[in-house]
């Protein structure tokens, strides 16, 4: 009588490198606020009298990490198997197979199956980058519009200001950098939705290593304002 053999378990996903995406807008208006609050808590910590070090220190505790949350922390993560949304309080990890849609509208947005919208906070909406985008893509339209007539160029017949060859092929409607990335993601989307390795629920947890800190330096705040 045969030994019967143990089942195998059931195959992973194989690993994928993440393709990250971060506003540098953030990135920067998040080292200069950090930079100016380190200068000038540190600077009342050190020189200052009474309860001024203190009330120096609860600012520094409840200001550094609100600041860090919103502006340096944010990150969408996107591999072939799930997409990962870092916002200032909360982590969501959506498998392709689980996302309804994405919507870009003042924010932009994913939804999950259920309905539920989650808000991408790295890549932000710019208004001026889209009228930037259209103002761009209007002259790469009126050059092609200019360009299409036909002449002699210096090395036979050819389009005028292109010497006996074709004009260069446009590369491409402009696009603003977030709808730029918001196409990216769409197209991943469609292309690894249906994908068995892109199946499972949607988990979100929330960043208590950043709401810790930031209740610690109200609280403390709170009670050295209420002794004063």
């Amino acid at each position: 009588m045969s030994t019967p053999r143990p089942s195998s378990p059931a195959p992973q996903a194989p690993a994928s490198p993440d393709r990250i995406y971060r506003s540098p807008s953030g990135i920067a208006a998040g080292v200069l606020l950090l930079a100016i609050t380190g200068w000038l808590g540190i600077d009342a910590i050190v020189v200052g009298h009474g309860r001024t070090p203190w009330l120096a220190l609860a600012v520094l505790i409840l200001v550094v990490p609100a600041v860090t949350a919103f502006t340096l922390r944010p990150a969408v993560l996107a591999n072939e198997h799930r997409l990962r949304v870092r916002n200032p309080l909360r982590v969501i990890t959506l498998p392709w197979g689980q996302i309804e849609m994405f919507r870009s509208g003042y924010t932009n947005e994913v939804f999950d199956k259920s309905g539920t919208k989650y808000q991408l906070w790295a890549v932000p909406v710019s208004l001026r980058a889209r009228k930037r985008a259209a103002s761009k893509q209007a002259r790469i339209e009126a050059g092609e519009r200019g360009g299409r007539g036909r002449g002699r160029g210096l090395f036979g017949p050819g389009p005028v200001g292109v010497p006996g060859g074709p004009a260069p092929e446009p590369e491409g409607p402009a696009r603003a950098e977030g709808d730029r990335i918001m196409d990216e993601l769409k197209d991943l989307l469609q292309s690894r939705g249906p994908a068995a390795t892109s199946q499972g629920d949607v988990t979100v947890r929330w960043a208590y290593e950043v709401i810790a800190p930031v209740i610690v330096g109200a609280v403390l705040l709170a009670i050295l304002s209420a002794v004063a």
